[in-house]
């Protein structure tokens, strides 16, 4: 039977495949080429530690595993894989070899343990007695009867010890490389206008004789490897013991993962290899990677920023709006904003949340935390809310992948401070990004807040493309008040989520919206009016939604689709009226936003979310999507869509064959009109004009900027055609929210 969809582990290489791409890009800045170079090697860790484990645990198990969604044929598509890592594997280490060519040009120099002048090798003696050596203790694994518990984020130093004239027998060691007290790159005494680096593995090295000495051994050699373990958390279903505890058990035993994959420097000693493989339970059968003499390349995207030319990436700035206002909230108050990150500074939710923190007619504050930033300033403006008598409530997700520890942190310094914390639902993450905050105004209160589609993450903010929407709108104040009312009342069931009437959640009512707004731009197409959707989301993997796509698409709907990552939709098809235009943009900035848009007969609705169409999101998660009301912010959006479109820098096509071939022959374009006479006309003008490069990330900024520059009307100031509108949000705002408290 032939596959309706793409398998997603392999759209998801995909995806990685594009992000080498630009580590291997010669117009990219030479640093970010080594940071491109990072990432890949942290995807593909994540990669094996979640999915290729949970593929495997298919593969042995089958139907015996209880609620899992099972892959056809996972072994399979374990060894489709298994194939493709390798090939990448190749093409990494192509990249690598001419990146550090590039680096020698700019006299950067990456140097090993046999490549130091002296004045080097004692500065290395010296750094390793002072530094190194406390940090460090080697296991003679063979007088061991079981591998000690080896971390999966260190790189480890294997070490054969023998005598030149074979009198005793080898002995094996391994040595964790304390990357993470001591960093990676150490800088050398260099020349002068020469750089001089050396890993922190060839420190290592170059004392191993200092290290063994009183073996009697006078021959060492060694290699670098790396285990990647199953880290899905099995959380259990016993009502008797908290999420707190299973989380906590959870990451106890993600410790003790079986190995899913095992990195090595291919000139390893065939005798070693064989005993690790052995002591690690590993076969042919399972992901062993030969590499090169480097590992763990995540390292990389810390790497030293000597290099002579710098990245493009520019500085945000405030948006318009705030420009010459003191505070944030009076003009929140009176229109609706829409923050673009990271072109827009973050800053002003941190001020949003300060001025509430210290607003005496502010009694509470409500918000939802899914990643937050190592020395978050949210965590801070919350803090000081509660100092300042008022109510802080904190939706905590505590099972965030690999942020389960930090969130457990959080969890308790926030409670030492009384902020009142909400944890995980069972069997719902909650995803949405939601903050809600409760004003007296007299007799009344009036609730305003934020919607956005990002994490509140101010340094994840600063690099993660979002959408962020200020507002006092009464319809969706009152759903983020009834979604909260649900986090706090969860037990009573999903009634408060069913009741949103201008948010769409999850997981109880986004599928079905989709399917109806989908629906009606089926029938427009088919009673020949103009018809359209655009979709811009992480990953598209839903089979049920796509199998709607392809109907949409066989009745002439026009679909546009930016995916950054996961597409396992077929975007080519014979029976499609018009061909799919998909794309996936990965540039200096992660794409991270959602955002729906539907022509709706020409009076387009468009919706932001934290939603991607996953099973898991749509399913399994407590999810918030937004419409947006503001004709203003709406056509922003659109035009930021026009823009993202017609890039043929950084764009790549979303085929069938996952060949990410470069949309660089498209030309300017537009993402509407859906109708067809318009369209031939902006064809007509496309043909007589020359292609222009088209880089979506900067064009986005420019046309950003140059609102800030050219300025807004003011808020208080609406033309005679806003002014009806503008009254009617100030009544919106004024309006209690009482109905919605005791849902």
């Amino acid at each position: 039977m032939k596959r309706k969809t793409i398998p997603r582990d392999i759209s998801w290489l995909s995806f990685n495949d594009r992000v080498l791409q630009e580590a291997s890009d010669p117009s990219n800045p030479l640093r970010e080429r080594v940071k491109f170079l990072g990432i890949f090697s942290n995807n593909n860790d994540e990669f094996f530690r979640v999915r290729v484990a949970t593929l495997k645990r298919m593969a042995e198990f089958g139907s015996k595993l209880k609620n899992m969604h099972l892959e056809q044929s996972p072994g399979k598509i374990l060894d489709k894989i298994q194939q493709i890592v390798l090939q990448q594997t190749e093409e990494f280490n192509r990249v690598w070899e001419q990146i550090r060519k590039e680096m020698e040009k700019e006299k950067i120099f990456l140097l090993n343990e046999k490549q130091l002048n002296k004045e080097q090798q004692r500065f290395v003696q010296v750094f390793f007695e002072d530094d190194v050596r406390s940090n460090i203790i080697p296991l003679m694994i063979e007088s061991i009867p079981q591998l000690p518990y080896l971390r999966e984020k260190s790189i480890y130093l294997s070490v054969v010890l023998s005598r030149k004239d074979g009198q005793r027998k080898r002995k094996y060691a391994i040595i964790e490389v304390p990357s993470k007290v001591i960093g990676r790159f150490i800088k050398l005494p260099s020349p002068p206008g020469e750089h001089h680096i050396i890993l922190l593995e060839d420190v290592i090295r170059y004392n191993l004789r200092s290290i063994f000495s009183y073996f009697g051994y006078n021959r060492y050699e060694s290699w670098v490897f790396k285990v990647t373990k199953d880290a899905e958390m099995d959380i259990d279903n016993d009502v008797s013991t908290s999420v707190i505890q299973k989380i906590e058990k959870g990451l106890k035993n993600r410790r003790k993962g079986k190995a899913v994959r095992f990195i090595y420097d291919k000139e390893m000693d065939a005798g070693l290899l064989d005993f690790l493989m052995r002591k690690l339970n590993l076969s042919s059968k399972d992901s062993i990677i030969p590499g090169g003499r480097i590992h763990n390349f995540k390292h990389f995207m810390d790497f030293p920023d000597i290099f002579q030319k710098k990245g493009q990436r520019k500085k945000p700035f405030p948006h318009p709006l705030f420009k010459n206002t003191a505070r944030v909230t009076d003009t929140l108050l009176k229109q609706d904003v829409m923050l673009h990150f990271p072109y827009h500074s973050f800053n002003t939710v941190i001020d949003l949340l300060r001025e509430a923190a210290i607003d005496p007619d502010v009694t509470a504050i409500k918000i939802t935390a899914y990643r937050l930033a190592s020395d978050s300033k949210i965590i801070n403006a919350l803090i000081n809310a509660v100092r300042n008598g008022k109510q802080v409530t904190v939706m905590l997700e505590l099972r965030a992948r690999f942020d389960e520890e930090a969130n457990l942190e959080w969890k308790e310094r926030l409670e030492e401070e009384g902020v009142k914390v909400l944890v995980s639902i069972p069997n719902l993450k909650t995803h949405a990004k939601l903050c809600l905050i409760k004003k007296k105004k007299g007799a009344h209160s009036l609730y305003y807040g934020f919607v956005s589609t990002g994490n509140l993450n101010e340094r994840t903010a600063m690099v993660y493309g979002d959408h962020c929407l200020l507002t006092a709108n009464r319809r969706i104040m009152t759903d983020i008040n009834r979604i909260f009312n649900y986090l706090e009342k969860w037990k009573t069931g999903m009634t408060l989520l069913k009741n949103c009437s201008s948010l769409i959640p999850c997981p109880t009512s986004l599928r079905a919206e989709m399917h109806k707004l989908i629906n009606k731009e089926i029938k427009n197409a088919k009673s020949g009016r103009a018809a359209g959707i655009i979709l811009k989301m992480n990953s598209l993997s839903d089979e049920e939604l796509i199998e709607k796509l392809y109907e949409a698409a066989r009745a002439g709907v026009r679909i546009k689709m930016v995916i950054r990552g996961i597409c396992c939709m077929f975007t080519e098809n014979k029976k499609f009226v018009y061909p799919i235009k998909a794309i996936s943009i990965v540039d200096e900035y992660l794409e991270h936003a959602r955002l729906f848009i539907f022509y709706n007969g020409g009076a387009e609705k468009a919706y932001i979310s934290s939603a991607d169409w996953m099973v898991r999101n749509l399913d399994h998660r407590v999810e918030a999507t937004c419409p947006i009301y503001d004709p203003r912010i709406k056509k922003d959006l659109i035009d930021m869509m026009d823009i993202q479109l017609s890039d043929n820098v950084k764009a790549r096509i979303l085929d069938n064959e996952l060949s990410n071939q470069y949309a660089s022959a498209v030309k300017p374009g537009h993402a509407y009109p859906m109708n067809r006479k318009k369209a031939r006309v902006e064809k007509t003008i496309a043909d007589k004009e020359p292609p222009r490069k088209i880089r979506s990330q900067l064009e986005i900024y420019q046309y950003l900027q140059q609102k800030a520059v050219m300025g807004l009307p003011l808020p208080g100031n609406p033309g005679k055609k806003n002014g009806a509108a503008t009254k009617e949000r100030q009544r919106s705002a004024d309006h209690t929210l009482k109905t919605t408290d005791n849902e």
